[in-house]
């Protein structure tokens, strides 16, 4: 019998945690929907919660095609230059 190591490393990474925001009014938003059914109807509706009490502006909608994996770095790069938060969530 031969057994294996299911562990893996790869690269190592060098990651940080943005500055958090002072505050959310007039800030601009994005919305990251997941493809999962009622999503984006309910994302749209939280952020109109945002609008309603902080002034917040929906600049963009971010799309990933699988709810269990992580949105592609691409897709957050280009968030970060575009909005200052995103709202995420399941509609289900």
């Amino acid at each position: 019998m031969q057994l294996y190591d299911p562990t893996a490393s790869g690269p190592r990474r060098s990651l940080s945690r943005a500055a958090p925001l002072t505050g959310l009014d007039g800030k601009t938003m994005g919305i990251l929907e997941n493809g999962k059914l009622n999503a984006k109807e309910m994302l749209h509706e939280v952020a109109l919660l945002f609008e309603e009490r902080h002034g917040c502006k929906v600049r963009a909608v971010y799309s990933k095609s699988n709810a269990s994996a992580p949105a592609p770095a691409e897709t957050l790069a280009k968030a970060a230059q575009e909005v200052d938060f995103l709202i995420t969530g399941l509609g289900d």
